[in-house]
């Protein structure tokens, strides 16, 4: 079976209404997705980088929802996060 695991980046700091929120760096995710990588034992298929807006929004489901929106804020976050494609 085929499956995925993402790798977005965790917020470590929520921000508010005159500060950003910040985050793990790419740097940061792509560790996390190597130590997954070498622990798991599952055989890679495929590594890729993923752009995805607002993800940390409160109304989102993060990198697993299949609608994200960008039409209603006045501003977009984007985010980038690692899926690793995977055989189980």
């Amino acid at each position: 079976m085929i499956k995925h695991i993402d790798f977005t980046p965790k917020v470590t700091k929520k921000g508010g209404l005159f500060k950003s929120t910040e985050i793990e760096t790419f740097t940061d995710i792509v560790t996390s997705m190597n130590e997954w990588t070498t622990d798991s034992g599952h055989e890679i298929i495929n590594i890729e980088t993923v752009l995805l807006p607002n993800i940390h929004d409160s109304d989102e489901e993060g990198s697993e929802d299949t609608m994200l929106g960008t039409g209603r804020e006045s501003s977009s976050h984007w985010y980038q996060l690692i899926r690793v494609w995977y055989k189980e």
